[in-house]
C-alpha cells in the first residue's frame, strides 16, 4: 500500500512536470510565430492593386450626345460666400496725335528753343509758322507775342494763287504725297483742290532763312554803316591786340538760359542776371560797340585777328569803345534784356571766317 503510494506520488509529480513543458514549448512557439509575423510584415513590401481593366467603349457612343443635367434656377436667397466687388467700368482712349494749329502765348523767359521743346518739334518749324511775327529771328521773340504751334516738324505755308502742289514739294523739299496724306490739311485725296489763302502744313518740309545776322566786320575793313548796322557800328580801320587761341567763359554762370546753339540760333544764350559783368573772351580789338538793329540790343563784337570774332549782345550797358584794344578776361559790358529779348542773358556767338561755331566746341 505504500508502495503504490509512493508510484502514485511520482506519477502526478512526472505529469507535473510534462504540463509545465508542454505550456512552455507552446509559449516559446507563440512568441517566435509573432516575432516571424512581425518581421514579415514590416519587410515585406505591399503588392499594389491592379487596376480594374478599362472598359471598351464603342465611337457611338462616344459621339452620344451628354444626357441634359436641369440646372437649378437662380435664387438670390441662396447665400453666397463670395467677396463682394463693385464694377468700375473705366475705358482707356488712346491718344491721338495732334492734327491742328495751337496757339501759344509767349511769356518772360520763354525761347523758341524751349517753346519748341516744349511741343515736341524743332525750333525751326516755330520759326518757319510765326515769319509774319518774328522774321525768321529767334531774338525777335517778345512776351505777349501769339505764336502759331504746329502739331508736325515742316512748314506752315499760306496757298496763293498760281501754286501746284508739284512746285510746292520741290521748292520747300517735301513730297505731293506727304501733303495731301497729312490729316491735318483736310484735303480731298481723289481730287486735292485748294483755294488761295488756305493754310497747309508742308510735312517735313523746310527752307533758308532770312539773315538778321550782323556781318563779319574785320578790323582793317571800314566804311560800315551806322544808318545800316546801327549807331554801334564802327566805321574805322583799327589795329590793336591780338587773340590768344584759346577762349574763356565771358560770365561766372556756365549754364544756358534759354536757346541753344541751332540753325536757327547761331549762338548760345548764357544765364545772367541783370547788370552782371561781361568779359571778352579772347583778346582783341572792339569792331562794334553799341546799339545794333536787327534784335540784338546793345551789342559788343571783338575781332581776335587771327579770323575769330565773338559777339557779345542783350547788354544793359557798353563798357568800351570802337577800336579800343581788350585782353582776354577785361570786362566789356553789363548782361541785360535789350533788344528782342524774353528775359535777361547773354547771347553769345563764335564765328571763324564769317562762319559760325557752335560754341560748346570752344569754350572749357
Amino acid at each position: 500500500m505504500a508502495n503504490q503510494t509512493a508510484d502514485d506520488r511520482a506519477a502526478g509529480t512526472l505529469a507535473d512536470r510534462l504540463v509545465v513543458i508542454g505550456t512552455w514549448l507552446i509559449s516559446v512557439s507563440l512568441v517566435i510565430l509573432a516575432v516571424y509575423v512581425g518581421w514579415q510584415t514590416r519587410f515585406t513590401p505591399e503588392v499594389a492593386a491592379l487596376p480594374e481593366p478599362v472598359k471598351a467603349v464603342a465611337l457611338e457612343e462616344l459621339a452620344a450626345p451628354a444626357a441634359e443635367v436641369a440646372v437649378p434656377a437662380y435664387s438670390a436667397s441662396i447665400p453666397v460666400k463670395a467677396v463682394s466687388r463693385l464694377a468700375r467700368l473705366h475705358t482707356i482712349v488712346p491718344r491721338r496725335p495732334r492734327q491742328d494749329i495751337v496757339k501759344y502765348t509767349v511769356e518772360i523767359g520763354d525761347s523758341v528753343f524751349g517753346i519748341a521743346k516744349k511741343y515736341n518739334i524743332e525750333p525751326e518749324t516755330v520759326l518757319w509758322a510765326n515769319y509774319d511775327l518774328l522774321n525768321d529771328s529767334p531774338e525777335s521773340l517778345s512776351p505777349g507775342m501769339e505764336l502759331n504751334i504746329p502739331p508736325i516738324d515742316g512748314v506752315y505755308y499760306q496757298w496763293k494763287e498760281g501754286d501746284t502742289l508739284e512746285g510746292i514739294a520741290a521748292q520747300y523739299k517735301t513730297t505731293v504725297e506727304e501733303i495731301v496724306n497729312w490729316a491735318g490739311n483736310k484735303l480731298d485725296l481723289t481730287n486735292p483742290t485748294i483755294e488761295s489763302g488756305t493754310w497747309l502744313m508742308l510735312p517735313n518740309g523746310e527752307r533758308e532763312f532770312r539773315s538778321w545776322i550782323v556781318p563779319q566786320i574785320a578790323r582793317g575793313a571800314a566804311g560800315v554803316s551806322k544808318s545800316v548796322y546801327g549807331p554801334g557800328a564802327c566805321e574805322g580801320s583799327y589795329e590793336g591786340a591780338y587773340g590768344t587761341g584759346g577762349f574763356i567763359w565771358p560770365s561766372a554762370s556756365h549754364v544756358l538760359s534759354g536757346n541753344d546753339f541751332w540753325s536757327g540760333h547761331l549762338g548760345i544764350d548764357i544765364a545772367a542776371g541783370l547788370g552782371d559783368p561781361i568779359a571778352a573772351s579772347d583778346s582783341g580789338v572792339i569792331v562794334f560797340a553799341g546799339w545794333s538793329t536787327g534784335g540784338y540790343g546793345y551789342m559788343v563784337m571783338i575781332d581776335h585777328g587771327n579770323g575769330y570774332q565773338t559777339v557779345y549782345a542783350h547788354l544793359s550797358s557798353v563798357g568800351v569803345s570802337c577800336g579800343q584794344s581788350v585782353y582776354q578776361g577785361g570786362y566789356i559790358g553789363g548782361s541785360g534784356s535789350t533788344g528782342n529779348s524774353t528775359g535777361t542773358h547773354l547771347h553769345f556767338e563764335v564765328r571763324l571766317s564769317g562762319a559760325f561755331v557752335n560754341p560748346w566746341h570752344v569754350l572749357p
